[in-house]
């Protein structure tokens, strides 16, 4: 299970000037995050804008990070509210040779858990590849708990959780149950809190620039050294702020472009960054990376 332990960019996807997936970029991403130390990489997430891409669009990504990946972990998001999508895209992950498949709960209909549960069964019997669920209640307005989540990490076919969420007595509660399951934590932003109740690393899209400042985070708080973890986890909320005062997606695809990458803006019905708001990043942001 060591592969997987770590940080896990939580890629996001290139566009050129026609709309069309930027496969050198990508693949640019891809090693530049490989020399800041990244573990392995979760493609296809919502940082991916995946509820924005075609199947074959989704398929293609995996493919690119694939090929130039070399010995990473790869973590594919095939999740779909479309059940015949997510199969569709868990088999293809495994055709390609990835190391494990994710998904988020179905949503928007308000599913009962049980066939919440039975998507992700169903899902990863077909994938026949590890499985972790993508716990997201603030966007997916699926809130699991303890009961719930156990429902899966006591099954075999689950490897562990990306927690994006949060209620740490929770995902604390998960960790102390099942200790050789995996925890990630998925916000950004309160890193090295998940890492205090159990964590065994992180998924997160501002890893896309920053993955190097979340690796020292997790070896600073294995060696105990907390204020200096802290003062990290500061400086990391300061960018995020910035970000967040942006447009979270729409602002990290900005420094990447400000940091020599051709990442373009993301796809309607997301915005633009204004030339002030590409400012403040310029002068807020660039000069910490």
């Amino acid at each position: 299970m060591d592969k997987f332990k770590g940080i896990f960019p939580a890629l996001l996807t290139p566009f050129n000037k026609n709309g069309e997936i930027n496969e050198k970029e990508l693949k640019k991403l891809v090693r530049f995050n490989l020399e800041k130390g990244a573990t392995g990489f979760y493609v296809g997430g919502s940082t991916a804008e995946a509820f924005l891409l075609s199947t074959q669009e989704r398929k293609k990504v995996m493919e690119i990070v694939r090929d130039c990946a070399d010995s990473a972990t790869l973590l594919a998001h095939v999740g779909s509210v479309n059940e015949r999508e997510a199969i569709e895209l868990g088999e293809y992950a495994s055709r390609l040779g990835y190391d494990a498949v994710s998904s988020v709960a179905p949503f928007y209909y308000k599913f009962s858990f049980e066939e919440i549960r039975n998507y992700y069964f169903r899902v990863a019997d077909a994938s026949k590849l590890p499985m972790l669920v993508y716990h997201f209640p603030a966007f997916s307005g699926v809130n699991m708990g303890v009961k719930e989540i156990s429902q899966f990490l006591s099954d075999e076919r689950f490897i562990g959780i990306k927690y994006t969420s949060n209620d740490f007595f929770t995902m604390e509660r998960c960790k102390t149950a099942f200790p050789n399951k995996l925890v990630y934590n998925g916000y950004d932003e309160m890193f090295l809190a998940g890492l205090s109740m159990g964590a065994d690393g992180g998924i997160g899209s501002t890893y896309n620039f920053m993955a190097d400042k979340f690796v020292k985070i997790k070896k600073l708080f294995e060696k105990n050294k907390m204020t200096e973890a802290q003062a990290l986890q500061q400086e990391a909320n300061g960018i995020i702020s910035v970000l967040c005062s942006i447009g979270v997606m729409q602002a990290e695809k900005e420094v990447l472009n400000q940091l020599g990458f051709d990442f373009g803006i993301c796809r309607k019905p997301f915005g633009e960054p204004t030339e002030e708001q590409k400012k403040l990043i310029a002068e807020k942001i660039i000069p910490l990376l």
